[in-house]
C-alpha cells in the first residue's frame, strides 16, 4: 500500500523554520525518524519511507505554496496513488500553536497552497492535516505572521508537537483517517 504525503511550504533558505513551512517540518522529522534522505526531483524534494509495510512517499513540493497542487498531482499519478491515501500536511492560523486537526474533506479555509490542490485535482474531498501556528498578528499583517519564526516559546515545544505530528501521519497511513481524528484531533 502507498502513501502521498506532501508537506507543503516554501522553498528557499528565508522561509526555513518559518510557521507556513511546518509542512516541509515534518516531512523532515518523518525522513530522518526512518533513516531516509531527501533528494530534488520532479517538482519536490522527495524521500520514501517504509512503515510496517506501507509505503510513505514523502514529498515538499519545490513549486512554492501557492502552486503546491502542480507537485502533488505530478506524485499521486507518477506513483499510482489513489486521492484517499494522501495526505497534506500544512500550517493553520485558526488553530492554537501546536494543535492538530485532521479532516477527510473540507474548504481550503483561505489557504493559497490547500486551494491550488483543490483546483488542480478538481476535488476537495482529500485528507489534510492542519498545524496549528496561533494567529497572534495585527489585522492586515497575516503574511508576516505566517511567513516569521516561531516565539522562543513556541521552539521550545517545537519539536514536541513536529513529533506528535509525524506520530499522526504515521496513524493515518496504519489505522486510517477515522481512527486518527479521534487519537489525535482532541490535541
Amino acid at each position: 500500500m502507498k502513501y502521498l504525503i506532501a508537506g507543503l511550504g516554501n522553498v528557499g533558505a528565508e522561509y526555513e523554520k518559518t510557521r507556513h513551512n511546518i509542512g516541509f517540518m515534518v516531512c523532515d522529522y518523518l525522513a530522518e525518524a526512518h533513516g531516509a534522505v531527501f533528494t530534488l526531483d520532479k517538482l519536490a524534494m522527495h524521500a520514501t519511507i517504509k512503515i510496517k509495510g506501507k509505503t510513505l512517499h514523502l514529498i515538499k513540493p519545490t513549486t512554492y505554496m501557492n502552486l503546491s497542487g502542480k507537485a502533488v498531482n505530478y506524485w499521486l499519478l507518477f506513483h499510482k496513488i489513489n486521492v484517499d491515501n494522501l495526505l497534506v500536511v500544512t500550517d493553520d492560523i485558526s488553530l492554537p500553536f501546536g494543535a492538530i486537526r485532521i479532516k477527510p474533506k473540507g474548504s481550503n479555509g483561505g489557504h493559497n497552497g490547500l486551494g491550488n490542490i483543490q483546483e488542480v485535482l478538481n476535488t476537495d474531498v482529500y485528507a489534510r492535516l492542519k498545524f496549528g501556528v496561533g494567529g497572534d498578528f495585527p489585522k492586515g499583517k497575516q503574511v508576516e505572521y505566517v511567513l516569521g519564526k516561531f516565539t522562543d516559546a513556541e521552539n521550545q515545544l517545537l519539536q514536541e508537537k513536529i513529533k506528535t505530528t509525524g506520530d499522526a501521519v504515521t496513524s493515518f497511513c496504519l489505522a486510517g483517517i477515522q481512527k486518527t481524528m479521534t487519537d489525535f484531533n482532541k490535541l
